[in-house]
């Protein structure tokens, strides 16, 4: 049942989604199947669900790795943001370069170090003060949202941009490579990282510590591993990696840093990373799913009118009968009368 139920849960999100679109006056059945079925039988859109994927896997597969030590980081689009934003401060710094196979490398490191530095924050306050992560993550991403729009209306504004809140449009040495029939490197780069983190944790001593931590805080204490420790590695890990698909973002599908940048990816990445099993393999086909219903939900609101909200109703109830099915994991149903007592 570990991995039934979240098979259970899309299809249950599947039949109760096209009764309530049906209750509003549309197309139940067909809603669902637009979402959920047409993305994957049509072969020439599987490149855009490489693109929608690539950063939700990406996301998932760093928060998977905080949460199975406990860290609950809800943070990762704050992460997400100021990876961008780390990158792009270097793609603006190096805009009037002519080229430079270096640029593009240091645009990721930058995204690296500004998602793990925005995440290093809420891993002070959990290890000196004590103060949950959830809160303290989750709120430095309505910050990262305001510092991108004070950017993109003032200090990074492109003067050439006919006043419009954005930056100059990236140059092609900043841009990640683009492969026909696949998509722009960042897909191929997701699977890799994937596999990667699927060895680090099922592999090394790391991982080790990381289980042992969120599975047994005491045995942890006892075989010598530090909480604090694990605390800011998960943390800063999972944040590197939001930052890294921030910065693949900017320099893949957007070509520049807009207002319109945040696009939800690290909060649908917990779903992703829920659904998965939090085992990096399993967030593989979660992405993939998560993926279809973003591909899926564009194509329904064109062909049948649903509002632009229907992709997120799909994706809570996803949620919500991924945690209700997991009932299923942990107690077996039984039918028949109440047992006898015995005397």
């Amino acid at each position: 049942m570990v991995w039934l139920a979240p098979i259970l849960a899309v299809l249950l999100t599947m039949a109760v989604g096209a009764a309530v679109f049906s209750l509003l006056g549309y197309d139940g059945i067909e809603a669902a199947r637009e979402i959920f079925v047409e993305p994957l039988i049509d072969v020439g859109g599987w490149q855009d669900l490489g693109v929608k994927a690539a950063p939700l896997i990406m996301i998932a597969v760093g928060l998977s790795i905080g949460f199975r030590a406990g860290v609950w980081n809800i943070g990762a689009e704050g992460q997400y943001i100021l990876g961008g934003l780390a990158g792009t401060a270097v793609a603006l710094a190096t805009w009037h370069l002519s080229g430079g196979v270096w640029v593009l490398p240091a645009m990721c490191l930058a995204g690296i170090v500004g998602g793990a530095a925005w995440a290093a924050i809420p891993a002070f306050l959990k290890t000196r003060f004590n103060v949950n992560e959830i809160l303290s993550s989750l709120m430095l991403t309505y910050v990262a949202v305001q510092l991108l729009y004070y950017l993109m209306n003032g200090p990074w504004k492109d003067p050439e941009g006919f006043n419009f809140p954005q930056t100059r449009l990236f140059n092609d040495f900043q841009m990640l490579p683009y492969f026909s029939g696949v998509g722009y490197l960042n897909v191929p780069l997701s699977f890799v990282i994937a596999l990667g983190v699927w060895f680090v944790m099922a592999k090394t001593l790391f991982g080790y510590q990381v289980r042992v931590v969120g599975q047994a805080p005491l045995a942890a204490r006892y075989g010598g591993f530090s909480s604090r420790r694990t605390v800011w590695l998960t943390l800063l890990a999972g944040a590197g990696l939001a930052g890294l698909a921030g910065i693949f973002e900017a320099a893949g599908p957007f070509g520049q840093m807009v207002p319109q940048f945040p696009t939800g990816y690290g909060f649908t990445a917990i779903i992703v990373a829920f659904l998965g099993r939090l085992h990096p393999l399993g967030i593989v086909l979660a992405g993939i799913i998560l993926a279809v219903t973003y591909v899926g939900g564009e194509s329904a609101q064109a062909s049948l009118g649903l509002p632009a909200s229907a992709t997120g109703v799909f994706q809570a109830m996803m949620l919500f009968f991924l945690l209700a099915t997991d009932i299923l994991v942990a107690y077996r149903i039984r039918l028949g009368g109440r047992a006898g007592a015995v005397s």
